[in-house]
């Protein structure tokens, strides 16, 4: 009896230990799951950035925001500066500096538009019979009315004197009750070229009619944006100089008739001796108006007199330098017309539609 006693003794202890051991090394697999756990939290925390939107408190997140936007700028002026310095490296090791990149914008990947005029389309053949030629070869000088709407406001008639020492040979008419058509058919006795209607909307400009005569076309613009000279910090005043006029990124054969009807405007010679510029950009539909005097300054020069030095050989460091004469307004395209302006019976070549607003990358000039 003892000596089975002894052995059930011995069996217990062994199911005891063997029991403490599973315990033991269940403990462990635990503490080391705990602990990958804990590893993989921390790193997913770490990875995890923290957004100023996600900071509930004012001061803190604006604080967030400029230092972010700090390290953005030093970044970026980091960047410039190491492709500066490859640049330069390889243009004093006689390479070919390395290419650099070309921002992705609306404008450069707009849809695909089977109405751009290439070089040789058949459309600039046809420019010596259309409605301008007789102006933009030089045959006829421009002349211009520009007349109001019938209710006009306080800031029509200051634009429009502001047109006027823009666009030379340019007289102005109060529209009183006058039909437009009436007008039309004085503005063709007379021979003006082009007729101009400023409408305005709660004492503010808001549409242009160009109209060219006698046989048309007219384009309805609507205007926006509109800063008038007095309202531009530093600006200048026009000279009686014929303009010149840059007309930017008209490549459709629609934008390619705006810009003629726009050209008609202006005369064909201009008198650079004046140095004025008046700009059309077109970015997006939306034709960009700037007007300009520029002058070009040799700063080398001008430092080589200031200290009295005479028959020195620098390279001479030319610089343009650009002085805003206003006014500042942006134009977009409504509809254009053939012929007069006719609103019952008149045919129209183009007119925008909502439905046309499919994409942000279809554009029509």
């Amino acid at each position: 009896m003892g000596r089975k006693r002894d052995k059930d003794s011995e069996d217990l202890t062994e199911n005891i230990d063997d029991d403490e051991q599973y315990v033991r090394q269940s403990k462990k697999r635990k503490n080391t799951d705990d602990y990958d756990d804990g590893a993989e939290k921390s790193q997913i925390s770490n990875k995890k950035q923290i957004l100023p939107s996600m900071i509930k408190n004012k001061d803190k997140r604006s604080a967030v925001h400029a230092k972010l936007k700090q390290q953005k700028k030093l970044e970026k002026a980091k960047r410039a500066k190491a492709r500066d310095f490859a640049e330069k490296r390889a243009l004093d090791l006689g390479e070919e500096p390395p290419a650099r990149s070309i921002p992705r914008t609306i404008e450069n990947t707009r849809e695909f538009d089977e109405t751009v005029c290439e070089p040789d389309d058949e459309l600039f053949a046809g420019n010596d019979a259309d409605e301008f030629n007789s102006i933009l070869g030089r045959e006829r000088t421009p002349k211009i009315l520009i007349t109001t709407c019938r209710f006009n406001s306080t800031r029509g008639p200051a634009f429009i004197s502001e047109l006027i020492s823009v666009i030379p040979n340019a007289h102005y008419y109060k529209r009183g009750t006058y039909d437009l058509k009436k007008i039309v058919e004085y503005a063709k006795k007379k021979d003006f070229t082009s007729l101009i209607v400023v409408h305005t909307n709660r004492r503010e400009p808001d549409a242009l009619l160009v109209m060219a005569l006698p046989d048309g076309p007219t384009a309805h613009f609507k205007i926006s944006n509109l800063i008038l000279r007095k309202d531009i910090k530093n600006h200048g005043r026009p000279t009686t100089h014929m303009p010149e006029l840059v007309l930017n990124n008209f490549t459709t054969r629609l934008g390619h008739r705006i810009a003629r009807l726009i050209q008609s405007i202006f005369p064909q010679d201009p008198n650079f001796r004046g140095r004025r510029v008046a700009t059309f950009h077109n970015q997006r539909d939306f034709i960009f108006f700037r007007h300009h005097r520029y002058i070009f300054e040799d700063k080398d020069a001008k430092k080589n007199s200031s200290e009295g030095e005479k028959n020195t050989e620098t390279l001479s460091n030319v610089k343009a330098r650009l002085q805003e004469c206003g006014p500042r307004f942006t134009l977009k395209l409504r509809s254009l017309q053939h012929g007069t302006f006719d609103s019952k019976g008149g045919e129209y070549e183009w007119v925008h539609k909502p439905e046309m607003d499919t994409s942000r990358r279809r554009f029509f000039l």
